[in-house]
This record gives structure tokens, sequence and C-alpha cells, in this order.
């Protein structure tokens, strides 16, 4: 279908829908300051995606909850819960997964101190609501320069209904959903969520997913009103990941939505994990104090064939300790918060292992005068010969403080701080490693040991004034680190970590019909860690110089009446390389001047959503990305995507509802990530074809 019918067909559902108030008129942040705040009194960029949009979209994954946030780069390339997520520029240079941005749940760091986060171990059918909060300075953002997701999930404490939901779509979906809660007695509480998720992708090769999630929860009041919470979760899931594609497989892509037989001779990639995790937090109010002390622990393992290996760890440990306290108080004759922690935080892997590939087809050949067996292609991801053997400790302790006051009418100021010490512990064995240049295995350097510390800074001082009951203005400038990662130091020992400054201005606007926030930022970046490849394509890491990331965010919504809202979302990314000097092949190319490469000058999105008293509710959400370079060198551009749109219709009686959900309802064929090499070759990771899926969900 072009795009001109398109637009005609989305003008014509547009009133007929309903938006998904990604910010609600009168949003409240239980976050960003670690104390209920309203996000129009936070002197930063936030938006919260409320309890109603995770269900109106039926959100499986965090990237459809966030996907229509300005300034949030949200994507993924196996149509599964392992998105890219960039905000701000930052997290660019990873290629799959999320660095740089701290990924927080119920307090408890889903983001280890090596700056990966595993997504797939959240379940978003028992997130009730997300925020995220945008650039660098929070006090919960230890190591990360790009912002703070934050998910909520429904307390054990909070009054809720018994129910069951069933889903059924193309491409093989199917998913269920169990929610139990009981009140044991007067004091005490349990809860228990079962999901279970299966897709097979059929359009394309080697992308297959299947999940399988409990939790089980349970809460406690003492007799002095304290409370105790904990949780017990377990994950198991199973993802293959497909393979990018080269111009010309992207052509064929485009004419006909299969991916098949693509090129690349690693097609059975994946990953395979089982995670289990206890946390549990407690909450006392003595006078004007209010302690919050947090436990947690988990255990990961996973299979993770990649590129040239193959992954294998199943003793992996996560300990943590955060120990907060609020103080209410007066300054200034008004009334302020204090708020105030430390924390601490172990992750371990012991006796990980690397192993080449054993099912793989080879020719022989003469390279430069000697003797190669070269990889053609994988025909399984069996494990072979054992290319390396490692143990890892990474350990971050640090303290945090912030203070919140009003030293005159309409004026309120946040002043906030914290400290880090992070620490890496790495040695092992390197028997054998995959060669790009060769696409061979060579002989790897024996044993190695990494030992390496870095001190990092965050910091923020923020001013909120209040121009009217409904209107407040606000500035900020804050700062942070990032250090880079284990894998990055092993290339490369003597990266510097990264540094960060954000000056910020916005304004927000709470009125009874609309509510907007529009925010103006730069961000100057020094020591940038980016992602290139060496001469034989093997990836290196550099600290880039400088870069200067303008922008301009919007989010609005406006309620036409009762039934009908309306919502509009625009980001403008004016992000260069202001020092970078890119190494191709044996000599330096200065890049200064030019563009970051993926990141779209413009990106907006259309939102409309229509509810009626008799149950009957309707949404239609759209977005659209401008076009983007594909290099540092800014040879060339991808054009983006126009209007890739969705709709929901739904029935609610009393407990039963009825919902259809259809992504890229148009049918579109388009790429979510497109790169090109500095050697000039091109790669493609495309988005799902049009899909379906019919739920119904039963409350008892």
């Amino acid at each position: 279908m072009s795009k001109r019918y398109s637009l005609c067909a989305l003008s014509l559902l547009l009133p007929i829908a309903l938006m998904s108030e990604t910010i609600q008129l009168d949003s409240i942040s239980v976050t960003a300051t670690k104390v209920e705040t309203s996000t129009k009194d936070i002197s930063q960029s936030i938006a919260v995606v409320n309890a109603q949009t995770i269900e109106d979209k039926n959100v499986l994954d965090v990237s459809s909850a966030l996907e229509n946030i300005p300034g949030v780069n949200v994507e993924s390339s196996s149509n599964s819960p392992s998105p890219r997520l960039i905000i701000r520029g930052a997290g660019l240079k990873a290629t799959y997964g999320v660095r740089e941005i701290m990924v927080i749940k119920d307090g408890v760091p889903m983001t280890d101190p090596d700056s990966f986060t595993r997504f797939d171990y959240i379940d978003m059918q028992d997130v009730e609501s997300i925020e995220v909060q945008k650039g660098p300075g929070s006090i919960s953002a230890v190591n990360t320069t790009g912002g703070v997701i934050q998910l909520i999930t429904k307390s054990v404490f909070k009054e809720d209904t018994n129910s069951i939901k069933l889903g059924l779509g193309n491409d093989g979906q199917r998913n269920l959903n169990l929610k139990l809660r009981e009140k044991l007695d007067e004091n005490d509480f349990a809860s228990m969520t079962f999901s279970k998720r299966t897709i097979d992708n059929d359009w394309r090769d080697n992308n297959a997913f299947d999940s399988t999630q409990i939790s089980l929860k349970h809460g406690h009041i003492f007799s002095d009103d304290a409370t105790l919470e904990t949780e017990l979760a377990y994950t198991e899931s199973n993802l293959e990941l497909p393979t990018s594609m080269t111009r010309a497989e992207f052509e064929i892509f485009k004419a006909t939505g299969e991916q098949h037989n693509t090129s690349s001779a690693w097609q059975y990639t994946a990953r395979d994990s089982k995670i289990l995790s206890l946390n549990t937090k407690y909450e006392k109010e003595v006078g004007d104090w209010t302690y919050k002390p947090r436990f947690y622990i988990n255990h990961w393992e996973h299979f993770h064939p990649v590129t040239g290996i193959i992954n294998d760890a199943d003793k992996n440990y996560v300990y943590g300790v955060d120990l907060e306290a609020d103080y209410h108080h007066k300054l200034f004759d008004k009334d302020a918060t204090l708020v105030m922690g430390v924390t601490a935080k172990q992750d371990r892997s012991d006796d990980a292992k690397k192993y080449q590939y054993g099912d793989v087809t080879t020719r022989n050949i003469i390279l430069y005068g000697r003797p190669v067996t070269q990889i053609v292609s994988t025909l399984s991801n069996e494990k072979g010969s054992l290319a390396n053997t490692e143990d890892s400790l990474s350990t971050l302790y640090g303290l945090y403080a912030m203070e919140t006051f009003s030293p005159f009418e309409r004026t309120t100021i946040d002043i906030s701080s914290r400290i880090d010490k992070l620490g890496f512990d790495v040695s092992g064995n390197e028997i054998s490693y995959y060669d790009y240049g060769t696409q061979s295995y060579k002989t790897g350097v024996g044993a190695y040991a990494l030992d390496k510390s870095y001190t990092l800074l965050s910091s923020k001082l923020g001013l909120t004034y209040a121009l009217n009951d409904t209107t407040n203005i606000y500035t900020s400038i804050a700062f942070a680190n990032q250090a880079p990662t284990t894998s990055e130091l092993t290339d490369n020992e003597a990266l510097d970590k990264t540094k960060s400054i954000n000056y910020e201005i916005g304004l927000k606007t709470r009125a009874e019909d609309f509510s907007y926030d529009i925010a103006i930022y730069q961000n100057n970046v020094k020591d940038e860690i980016i992602q290139i490849k060496d001469i034989n394509g093997n990836t290196i890491y550099d600290n880039a110089g400088q870069t200067e990331k303008r922008g301009f965010e919007f989010l609005g919504s406006y309620r036409v009446n009762k039934e009908l809202s309306l919502g509009l979302s625009y980001a403008y990314s004016d992000f260069k390389y202001t020092s970078f000097q890119e190494k191709v092949g044996t000599i330096f190319v200065s890049r200064d001047g030019n563009y970051l490469p993926y990141i779209p000058k413009n990106q907006y999105g259309l939102e409309a959503n229509y509810k009626m008293d008799n149950g009957f509710k309707a949404r239609i959400q759209t977005k659209t990305w401008g076009s983007y370079y594909l290099d540092n060198a800014n040879t060339d551009k991808y054009e983006g995507y126009e209007f890739v749109t969705d709709l929901m219709l739904g029935y609610e009686l009393k407990a039963h509802l009825i919902q259809l959900n259809i992504y890229n309802i148009f049918d579109d064929y388009y790429a979510v990530q497109a790169e090109k090499s500095v050697y000039g070759i091109e790669s493609y990771k495309v988005a799902a074809p049009r899909s379906a899926m019919l739920s119904y969900r039963y409350k008892f």
C-alpha cells in the first residue's frame, strides 16, 4: 500500500482512536527523585508510560512501550524482548543490546556494573508503569551517561483482582499470563504472576523465541506499620538471533517480506538464558526519617553463540545492597527533602567458557603465502574445541545524596551528587580466537589478566520555577562518567572513562485538557567510547575525542472530549563529532564535524485514542524515522521509514476484555538498523512485517 493511501487511512482512523497517554495529564514519578513527585516539578526531561498504555498496546517487550518517546531510539532487530536502546545518542556504541543506560526494576538494577542489561528476564506483563529519565546526573544512574529506565511492577500490597490472559496471533504467536493475589491475613499478602510466550517468526530463518517466567511476591505489615516486600522470580528464555543482510539481500526482503538463505556464515546465533532472582525491601518511618534498605541476589546462566565464538557460562552471580534514607525537614521555613544512601554491588562469573563452532563447512586456501582453513558456514551451534576460559569480578560501591528545597515562592532547587568506585578483576586463558580478516581460528595469546578501576562521578543542579498553577519552567546542568566494559578493556586497556555534561532548559504544562513537555538540551561528551573495525575486520574500541549533541524534544497530549484524546511526539537531534580521528586500515582519518551515524535528525509520532462508556475502545499510533548516515564518514544515508502504524480495537464488558492489536498494519518492509563499515561493506537488520494478536482477558 502506498504512503499516500496509508496517510489517508490514518486520517480516517484518527477520529475513532484514543491516545496512549504516554504522559498523563497529571502523571506522578515515583523514582526520579526517589520520592513521589509530579513530573511537572522535576527539573529534567522525564516520560511516564502508564498501566493503560501498557494494556492498550499489549506490551510484551519494552520496545513497544518506549517507541514514541522523543529522544529514545528503540528497535528490536530480532522481534523479541532484546532491543537496541539509545537515549539522546547514548548507547550508540553497541550494535545490539543496551549500553550506557541504567535499567532498574523496583529499585533493583538490571544493568550490571559492566553496563550490560538483559531485558529477556523482565516480565513486561508484570510491569505496571515505566519511567524514562533522559540524560546524565540521576542519583540512580550508576555508570551511565544516557539516562535511567525505571520499571515498576504492581506491589503485592496493592489491592487487585485475579486475571488470566490468552493471546493468539500469526507467526506462531502464543501468550499466556496468569495473575493471582491473595490477602492471607490482616498483615500478610501474596501474589503470583506466570507468563509463557512463543513466536516462530517463520518469515525469516533462525528467529524463534520462547520464554517461561514466574514471579512470587510476599508482603508483610508489622505492628509499627513498617513493611517488608519480597520477590522470588525465575525466567527461562530461548532466543534465536537472525543474521543481518547485505544490500542485495535487503532489496530482496523489500520485494518479498521474507529473509531466507542469507550469505552470512553465522546462521545459528542465539541466547538461551536461565535466571533465578531474589530481592527484598524493608520500609519504616521513624519521625521525619524513612528508611528503605534493599537486598538482592540473582544467579544466571546462558548459552550464547555469536559470530565466531560460542559463549557458555553457568556460574554467574549478582549480589547487591542499597541502603536509602529519606529525611523530611524544613529549610528556608519551607518543606525540604534529603535523600541519601550507600550502595554496593558485585557481579561474579566463574569459569566462563568460549568454544569454537564444531559443526562447520570449511575450505583450505593460501592467504598471504600461508595455508588457512576458512569457515564457510555453520551447520548448527554445536560446540567444538575449547577456545577460552575466564573468571571475572566486577565490584561497585558508592554513596549518593540529593537535597530538594524551595528558597523562594514558586521556586524549587534540587542538588544531587553520587560517587562510585568500579573495579574489574579479570583473568583467563585464550587458547584460540576467531579472526575476521582470515575468517579462521588463530592461536590465542594464552594467559591474560586485567585489573582496572575507575572513580565515577555523577551530579546535577536543577531549578524549577512555577510560571502559574499549570506551567513550570526548568533548567539544569548535569554531569556523569561512563566506564568502559570488560570486553572493551580487554581489547584496549588504555581506554579512558567518558565525561558527559548536559545543559537543559524546558517547559512543562499540566492543564485540565492538555499537557506538554518541551526540552532543549546540549550534551557535550568527551572521550566517548566508540566501536570501529580494524584492517582485518575485527572490532576494536577507542575514545572518540569529543562529540556535541544538541536536541529539541516535544511530547504533548490533548483531550478533545470525554472520549477522544490526541498526542504528538517529536525529536530533533543534531549530533556531531567535534573531534574524532577514525582509524581506517593503518591511517587515521578526521571525522571532525561529521554527524553520528544511525541517529535520525527528525523523529516523530502521532497517537490517538477513543474510549466509550459502553466498553468499546480503539487506539492508533504511527511513527516516522528520518534519514540517517550509515557510517562515521557520512558517505551514504539510509532513508528511514514513514508512518509505520499500529492499531488496537477492544471491547471490555465487566470482567471480560477482548482486544485485537495489529502491528505494522500497512505491512511496510524497512530496516531498523543500517550501517556501513570503514571498508564500504553495508549491512541491514529489518523489522517484522505486519503481525496481529487477538487477546482475551478475564478478571476473577
